[in-house]
Parts: C-alpha cells; sequence; structure tokens
C-alpha cells in the first residue's frame, strides 16, 4: 500500500512539473496555493490527507525551483535570433548531429552580444563544429546565432555555433574520466566491424563512433536503449563492489560508502544523462535502506527518486529519456512477475522468465516512444531476447576494459573479449531490422500513443488473465484484430506488395519522402533514375511494383536525396550512368555498386543507349562543363521514349540557368506526355522550358512538411500556365504512368 502511495504522489508529481513548465504563468498562483492548502489539510487532522499534503508540498517545491530559474531563462530567450558570444560549462557528453555539429548540453557563465556579454547562468543546447576537448567540465568559448526554446524544454536556448574555441579544459576526476573513454574508444576502434563503434555505446554510452545506419538498425530493432547508460548498468557497477568488499571481509558500512563512491565516479564516467540520474539516485536509495537494515521495496525507491529529482530539476518531466527509464524500470519492478506467469502457460518456465522482462518494458514504454517517433518496433521483444545474453557481457568486460586503459595488454584482451557480444547485437539488431514488417509507421503524438497505449493494455490483460470475463474478451478482440492489420499489411508490404499495383504501368514515381526515384519499365528491362535517401522506401516501392533487378541506374549527382540508398542495390544493378564525381563520398558509392558487379559509365551529353525497345538519350550536361563541374546544375537530364514508354524527360536538380541553357542549344525538341520537374518543385524554374515542354503529366518527387516549401507555389503556377496537370507523391503516394491506346494513362496510391 505504500508503494502504491508513493507511486500515486510520483505520477501526480509528474503532472504538476508537465503542467508548470509548460505553463510558467500558473508558477507564481501555484506557491500560495500549495502552502495554503497544507495549512488547511494538515489542520483536518485526517490520516488519509498525508498523500494530499505530499503532493501540495512537492508542487510547492516544484513551483519555487521553477520561480527561481524563471528570470535567467527569460534573459537567454531574448537572444533569439541574435548572433551571440557564450562562455559556457559542459554538463554532459557530446554527440555527432545529422548537420554535422558536436552537440552538447551545457551551463552559461556568460552570454550576450559579442564584446558585450552578461553573467548569466542557464542551460543551453549548442553545437559546434566537431574539436577536441569537448568534455564533461570543460569550458567553451562560442560565437554563433542563439535560438530560443519552448518552456518545455530543459534547455533555456540553443545555439548553433559558428566559432568555437576550448578556453579551459576538463580538470580532476572530469579529465581523468574524459581520457578514459577516449583511450578505450581509440582501443575499439581497432576491432573490426560488426561490433567496434557500438562496444562503447554499450559499455559506457558514448555513442559517437556508432555508424548512423547502425543507430538506426537499434531503433528499428528496439534495442537502442543498449546503448544508453540506465539502471542496469548501475546496479551491476553497485553489486560488484558491494560483492567484492564483502568478500574481503568489509563490513555493512563500509560496503555502502565504498558502494556509494563507485557509483558516483562511473556516474562521471558515462556523463550525468536523466536515465543515468535516475538509476544513480534510485541506487543510492537501495543503499540507504540498506545501511538502515530496513527491506527495500523497489517501487517506492523509484518513485522516490523520481519526485526529488523532478523537484530538484523540473524540467526532466519533459526529457524522453528519463520517462523512459523511469517507465522501464517501473515495467520491471510492477508488470515483469504477471506477465511471467502468464506466459508460464503457454510455454516452458525459462523462455517465459525471458521473454517477461523485454516484454514488460515493451509494453509500458511503447506509449511514450509513439510520443515523439513516428516509428514503432514490432520485432523488439524478439530481438530484445536474442540480445539479452550478450548485453550483460558486453556491458561488464567493456567497462572493465574502460577501467583497464593503464594496464595496455589487459585493456586490450579485455577489449577483445566485449567485442564478441557486442558484434553479436549488432548483428541482431541490423538483421532484425532488414525484416518485413519489422517497425511500423506511426504519426508521432498523442493519438498515436493513446492507440499503442490501448494495444498494449490489450495485450497486457491477454496474458495476465484478469477475472473479468468480459475484460478478458474485449482484450482479446482488440489484441485479434491488431495482429490481423498486422499480417495483413505485412503480406500487402512484402510478398503480395505486387498485387496492389496494376501492372501495366511503364514510369513509376516512388514515394520516398524527400528524394528522386523513378522507374522505367520497357519490355523485361528496368530503368531507375535514382534512389532517394531511405533503403526501406525505395525496398517498398521496388517491391510494390514487382521489381527485383535494376539494369540501368541513373545517379544524376550525389546528393543524399538522390543517392543515399543507392549502395543497397549494390548486387542488382547492370549497369550505372552517374554524373560527375566531386567528393571521395561520391566515389565510395560507386565502388561499392562495382564491387556488387555493375558496369560504371559516365553521363554527358551525346551518351545514349536502349532499355527493351525504349531508347534514351542524355541532353545535359555537356562534357567537361567548367561552368557546371558538379551538383545540381550539373544534374544527368535524360529523354527516353518508345517501346511502350510515354515520352519523358527527366530534369534532375537543374536551376533555371541551365534549363536556359538547355532549352537554347536545341535539344529539347518536340512534344513529351511526361516531365520530371527540377529539384523537387524549388522556385529556382525557367518557365519558357516547361512551355516549350507542355507535358500533359508533371512529376514533382517531393517529402511530406519538407524544411524548403516543395513544391513552390510559384512553380505550380509554371505548370498550370504549360498546360501541365501536377503529380506530386507527397499527396498522391506511388503515381503509375502508361499508353493504352496511344493515351496517356495515370493511376495513383492515393486520392488528393
Amino acid at each position: 500500500m505504500k508503494d502504491l502511495r508513493t507511486s500515486v504522489l510520483a505520477a501526480a508529481l509528474w503532472g504538476i512539473a508537465l503542467l508548470l513548465i509548460h505553463v510558467p504563468a500558473l508558477v507564481v498562483a501555484s506557491i500560495p496555493v500549495s502552502l495554503t492548502g497544507v495549512v488547511l489539510l494538515v489542520a483536518t487532522r485526517r490520516r488519509r490527507a498525508g498523500l494530499g499534503v505530499l503532493v501540495l508540498l512537492c508542487g510547492a517545491g516544484l513551483a519555487t525551483t521553477i520561480a527561481g530559474a524563471q528570470p535567467a531563462r527569460d534573459a537567454l530567450g531574448e537572444q533569439d535570433g541574435h548572433v551571440i558570444e557564450a562562455l559556457v560549462e559542459v554538463t554532459s557528453s557530446a554527440s555527432l548531429g545529422s548537420d554535422g555539429r558536436l552537440w552538447f548540453d551545457a551551463q552559461t557563465i556568460d552570454i550576450g552580444p559579442p564584446g558585450h556579454p552578461q553573467r548569466i547562468s542557464a542551460p543551453v543546447r549548442a553545437g559546434v563544429e566537431p574539436t577536441d576537448g569537448v568534455d564533461l567540465g570543460a569550458v567553451l568559448q562560442i560565437n554563433g546565432q542563439g535560438k530560443r526554446t519552448d518552456a518545455g524544454e530543459r534547455a533555456a536556448l540553443v545555439i548553433f555555433g559558428t566559432r568555437a574555441e576550448v578556453t579551459e579544459r576538463a580538470s580532476g576526476i572530469f579529465a581523468v574520466a574524459a581520457a578514459t573513454r577516449a583511450d578505450f574508444i581509440a582501443r575499439a576502434s581497432g576491432l573490426p566491424e560488426p561490433g567496434a563503434g557500438l562496444l562503447p555505446g554499450l559499455a559506457v554510452g558514448d555513442t559517437r563512433a556508432v555508424p548512423e545506419e547502425v543507430s538506426a538498425a537499434m531503433l528499428a530493432s528496439g534495442l537502442s536503449h543498449l546503448t544508453a547508460v540506465s539502471g542496469a548498468n548501475c546496479a551491476i557497477v553497485v553489486a560488484a563492489v558491494f560483492w567484492l568488499v564483502s568478500l574481503l571481509g568489509g563490513g555493512r558500512l563500509l560496503r555502502i560508502v565504498l558502494s556509494l563512491l563507485a557509483l558516483g565516479a562511473f556516474v562521471v564516467l558515462v556523463t550525468p544523462e536523466p536515465s543515468v540520474i535516475r538509476a544513480s539516485v534510485m541506487a543510492a536509495l537501495a543503499m540507504l535502506t540498506v545501511l538502515l537494515g530496513r527491506p527495500s521495496a523497489g517501487l517506492a525507491m523509484l518513485s522516490l527518486a523520481a519526485c526529488g529529482l523532478l523537484i530538484a530539476d523540473p524540467w526532466l518531466a519533459a526529457t524522453p529519456g528519463f520517462a523512459l527509464s523511469a517507465a522501464a524500470t517501473a515495467a520491471l519492478l510492477v508488470l515483469s512477475r504477471p506477465l511471467l506467469r502468464g506466459l508460464a502457460r503457454w510455454m516452458p518456465m525459462p523462455l517465459a522468465l525471458a521473454l517477461s522482462v523485454p516484454l514488460a518494458a515493451q509494453l509500458v514504454c511503447g506509449p511514450i516512444v509513439a510520443l515523439f517517433s513516428d516509428t514503432q518496433s514490432v520485432i523488439g521483444v524478439i530481438a530484445n531476447l536474442l540480445a539479452a545474453p550478450a548485453a550483460p557481457i558486453a556491458t561488464v568486460i567493456g567497462l572493465l576494459a574502460c577501467l583497464a586503459s593503464p594496464v595496455p595488454a589487459l585493456a586490450d584482451l579485455l577489449a577483445a573479449a566485449a567485442w564478441l557480444p557486442a558484434a553479436w547485437i549488432q548483428t541482431t539488431a541490423t538483421v532484425s531490422s532488414a525484416l518485413p514488417g519489422a517497425t511500423a509507421a506511426v504519426p508521432a503524438g498523442p493519438v498515436a500513443a493513446t492507440v499503442v497505449a490501448v494495444l498494449s493494455a490489450a495485450a497486457t490483460l491477454v496474458l495476465v488473465r484478469p477475472r473479468s470475463r468480459r475484460l478478458r474478451l474485449g482484450a482479446t478482440a482488440v489484441v485479434v484484430i491488431a495482429s490481423a492489420a498486422s499480417i495483413a499489411r505485412m503480406l500487402l508490404t512484402g510478398p503480395l506488395a505486387s498485387t496492389t499495383t496494376p501492372g501495366e504501368w511503364t514510369i513509376a514515381a516512388c514515394d520516398i519522402g524527400q528524394g528522386d526515384a523513378v522507374l522505367v519499365r520497357s519490355g523485361s528491362q528496368t530503368a531507375l533514375v535514382d534512389t532517394g535517401a531511405d533503403p526501406d522506401a525505395l525496398g517498398e516501392c521496388l517491391a510494390q511494383t514487382a521489381i527485383d533487378r535494376i539494369d540501368l541506374l541513373v545517379l544524376t549527382h550525389f546528393d543524399l536525396d538522390h543517392v543515399g540508398a543507392a549502395t543497397s542495390l549494390a548486387g542488382r544493378v547492370g549497369t550505372v550512368l552517374h554524373g560527375p564525381v566531386a567528393e571521395p563520398d561520391d566515389q565510395r558509392i560507386l565502388d561499392e555498386l562495382a564491387a556488387g558487379g555493375a558496369a560504371l559509365r559516365g553521363g554527358a551529353v551525346g551518351t545514349h543507349g536502349s532499355l527493351g525497345a525504349a531508347e534514351w538519350r542524355v541532353v545535359w550536361p555537356p562534357p567537361d562543363s567548367a561552368a557546371f563541374p558538379s551538383g545540381n546544375d550539373a544534374s544527368i537530364v535524360v529523354d527516353i521514349a518508345g517501346g511502350g514508354v510515354p515520352r519523358m524527360l527527366m530534369l534532375g536538380d537543374l536551376s533555371a540557368a541551365p534549363q536556359r541553357q538547355l532549352l537554347s542549344n536545341g535539344r529539347v525538341r518536340g512534344e513529351y506526355a511526361v516531365v520530371k520537374v527540377a529539384h523537387h518543385g524549388s522556385r529556382d524554374q525557367e518557365p519558357a522550358l516547361y512551355a516549350q515542354i507542355a507535358a500533359p503529366a508533371a512529376l514533382v518527387s517531393v517529402g511530406e512538411d519538407n524544411d524548403y516549401g516543395h513544391p513552390r507555389k510559384e512553380t505550380l503556377a509554371i505548370l498550370e500556365a504549360a498546360g501541365s496537370r501536377t503529380l506530386r507523391t507527397d499527396q498522391r503516394g506511388l503515381v503509375l504512368l502508361g499508353e493504352k491506346e496511344g493515351r496517356l494513362v495515370v493511376w495513383t496510391e492515393r486520392q488528393e
């Protein structure tokens, strides 16, 4: 009963914290109201009023913390949109973002206009060009632009750094921790893949060396929590020290003191992320209960830890890592045992025991993940079951390898031993995430979270088997319907995908988000012009159109949204026609395709060939052009027609200037049935070119809610003036075109 009351307190406090940090105006009113309520409740002398008293006291504490922090946060907010100079102290680990910047949390010391900073202390999120020395405790001088965050964000300001200098490196224990982590990461990088980049994440939570594709696979397979240091790691450290001191004959007080010291050192080593803070506070409370000689109650300790942390830092309430960590721990404490009993009815006890833990965490964390992620892992429970034996081995031995850095020979031996389970985990992630239907796409937000919560609750009730027959039947019905829908989706996006698509198409514009991927088919041969950035989206399009092999792959230019998924086709391509190569990564893509058996061929004006009974020719760029050496304006432009393919012009990402030259050189002549609009419908277009083409159908390959505003209204007006019907993949999904009795036929996956 006490556990339940404490949990109610934590839940109430969490809600109050979320409300107060999002509505700062409530802070002022909440303090006197809470204190008055406490006085009234105490005056009643009712025993049942105790929980209410605690809630209001905690609410007053939250309001006081927020009110005290608000002036500094408001002062930082005044820097929104301005060029600033800031002196900050790093308070978290740094990770490489998709924009190439190194991102970390920090506390400001001085901040303001360049040359005139003011002394303000408040949390910020900073991104700088990758540089050495960005470690916990280091001080950086950053010049850049500030952007104010929402009230619920822990950081009051985001700093986009243009110049950064480490003015004071981490010192003391922070410097030792940074050097230890760096040595371990360097040691792990010398090991083979898979597993080398993942090992530092498993052992000390440092994910800077994890390749982007591995990180995506870990997320899709539901294994990303293994690289976030949490309660399991803290428990391992505390238990190991406690056991070792006990083995050496140390008393209870010495065991507890040394365990807490080791825990503090571990938190410094892995950096104090929200999940680590929660876990360390809970572990410290557990040690105190041992010191006092009282039996510990896991749920009560978790709730007290959450309450204390939320009062000290209310913005943790809106942090996904903190929420997931607390929810997963609560699930293990409350739900794993009932699930174990339910699963034991259907399978052997050892297997039920192995399944109950990841299943409990998945069921409780799923709704939280759905609030901010647009994908849900369907294969997560199985993947966690497969990875479970290897995870603690990689974590413990990897941590020992990190701590053994002063003895290189021993550290190398331990790192090599930890590599094998890390390789197993990475292989599990990559294989399971590649399975059909491994993830379910759901739009992030409260609606998705509610749906996932209903499904999780229904699955729990089916396994736990409550006494109410009506409740059991209702839960079973929900699970059966959801399972049938999931199986149907897996079949329709997998083996049966092509049955939903008309077979008479000769041109297909794939719905791959922001990017290009256009299929052209004549007879038994198929060409693909660009691939988009997402291999999964491209794979789904190929499944829908029943395409297994690409006879001609055209890479118009090497922007990510045009070639990002190209290497996923290695071994399935006959010939690659490519634009100018400018960067080493461009050549790497071609080398991987060539290693899979593809013949490479540079494309320029005069290059031509056949595809089945169709003929294609390159009409842009000019060979060895000094004006347009590479990039968008050097995109390969292909004219293809015949063999059942409506005459089509694909304009790559050309801007208006090369479009005008293309028009003036006379290579675009006659009538076209289809045009692939340049650069996803950007504003930089030449109206005269589209008027000359006058194609009845204009394909715009574009992603939903893209940051560029594509297609622009000016371009849509140009197409309308040219008499073209605009077919957008963001609105229509997969777009198929073909010829029937000399007429252009259009089929779209969705109606506008």
